[in-house]
């Protein structure tokens, strides 16, 4: 029997990682077909840098202040993502809008998880605008990743109920379990198929 070799992930960041380490949880099963090859953030602060390196993983701060543009900022990252030979990218928490060149360049392979039912709630702050319009259901969505912010082919999605007494602390705390497990499972999907 051949044992295909695990895809490659690089995962971009901008805080502390919370759905990078639950990727990093479920590639520590050897069974699992994909594994982080490189963690790239644009906060050279950012906690998952550490958690990264803490696990002997490449890892990259790459400032947008460090360079000339965005064209330059970006050109950075995909070297970075390049040399790696990367299979998929993984957006988890990359707090800047990527370009359409960027987006185009690894189209089919780079996706994102967002915090809302997507097409509901692009942008930020989506667990308050969920409880201040009366939703009952809300919940995250791992879509790939275009031109248009989170508004990419989606791939998956998970529900939460809405409750009268949430705020958005804890609506956005009962999210972010449902994004640690549909993240990695999509990405275990996508990687026994590329």
């Amino acid at each position: 029997m051949v044992i295909s070799p695990r895809k490659k992930l690089a995962i971009l960041i901008s805080g502390r990682g919370s759905n990078m380490e639950a990727i990093l949880a479920a590639s520590g099963d050897t069974s699992y077909p994909a594994e982080i090859c490189v963690v790239i953030s644009d906060n050279k602060d950012a906690g998952g840098l550490q958690t990264a390196r803490a696990t002997n993983i490449e890892a990259h701060a790459i400032e947008r202040s460090d360079y000339a543009s965005r064209a330059d900022h970006e050109a950075a990252i995909k070297k970075a993502i390049n040399m790696t030979r990367a299979d998929l990218i993984c957006l988890a928490g990359f707090m800047r809008i990527l370009s359409a060149d960027f987006t185009k360049a690894y189209q089919g392979r780079l996706i994102n998880i967002h915090p809302s039912l997507l097409p509901k709630y692009k942008g930020l702050d989506t667990h308050k605008r969920a409880i201040d319009d009366g939703e009952k259901e809300h919940g995250c969505t791992v879509h790939f990743v275009n031109s248009e912010m989170d508004g990419g082919e989606i791939i998956a999605q998970e529900k939460v109920p809405v409750f009268s007494q949430d705020t958005a602390d804890t609506l956005s705390a009962r999210v972010l379990i449902k994004e640690h497990k549909l993240y990695s499972k999509v990405i275990a999907d996508l990687a026994k198929v590329k």
